[in-house]
């Protein structure tokens, strides 16, 4: 399949998936989400892809949404059409999915970078919500998964004045997990996408589903859910490979079974 705005390849067992509008900093728009949906679900449909890997350019993950595409539209015709809403698909991705994140990732980029499961950043990525400079707030979860991500001081600093932070302080606040030299970005991404590729597939989209809980729900009703997978792991021949690997001190052979 060919793509305008989306570069997508597999490197062994990893899918990955690179931002390709240089010309407007990779800003998103119906196409890139139409086009983003497309190549995840090539790669849920693929066995043997067990994660993904998102990135942008070194100078920009993605600057924002297109402002060109969302200047001229009104009220009634965004709220009859739940205008943007289709980005809730892409943050369902059942299959892991890593940003990796370079340069700017700004509003809608920032957002897009939340909706993967985990972010490493290079040393000159810079975090922003910056869309009450325009007269409107985050709209793709950005007051959600940024206040849940770094705490309300926070997300309220970022989202009322507008203002970018460094890969530095987005470590710091637990906005990323960690920060790389930015020739490394792309290999340390691909890596730990491999390892989890190289997991159990059942138990990594569990292992999934339980952490994303963890935000949904009451600590009674997560601890709760958590055992609930916990035990159904024991009915899968990865659980019996798994722990007689571990008993017998060798590599296991996992059949994501």
């Amino acid at each position: 399949m060919s793509y305008e705005t989306l570069i997508v390849e597999t490197r062994g067992n990893v899918g990955l998936v690179t931002l390709n509008r240089p010309q407007a900093l990779n800003a998103l728009n119906s196409t890139v989400l139409k086009e983003l949906k497309e190549a995840y679900a090539a790669f849920h449909a693929d066995e043997t892809v067990g994660a993904i890997v998102l990135t942008g350019s070194e100078r920009a993950f993605a600057a924002g949404a297109d402002i060109k595409e969302m200047q001229p539209l009104q009220f009634a015709d965004i709220y009859k059409s739940d205008f943007i809403s289709g980005w809730d698909e892409v943050a369902k991705a059942r299959k892991p999915v890593i940003a990796a994140v370079s340069g700017f990732a700004l509003g809608g980029g920032c957002e897009l970078a939340m909706m993967c499961d985990f972010i490493i950043a290079s040393e000159t990525a810079k975090f922003g919500q910056p869309e009450i400079t325009l007269g409107v707030i985050p709209g793709m979860g950005g007051s959600q998964r940024l206040t849940r991500a770094v705490g309300k001081a926070k997300a309220m600093d970022l989202i009322l004045t507008g203002r970018m932070m460094d890969a530095a302080e987005a470590e710091r606040s637990g906005l990323v997990s960690r920060v790389v030299a930015s020739e490394r970005l792309i290999d340390e991404a691909l890596a730990a996408a491999e390892k989890i590729a190289s997991l159990s597939r059942p138990s990594v989209m569990m292992a999934k589903e339980a952490v994303n809980r963890a935000f949904e729900t009451t600590l009674e009703e997560g601890l709760r859910f958590e055992r609930r997978l916990f035990h159904s792991l024991f009915a899968t021949d990865d659980q019996k490979e798994g722990m007689a690997a571990f008993v017998e001190k060798r590599k296991p052979a996992f059949t994501h079974r």
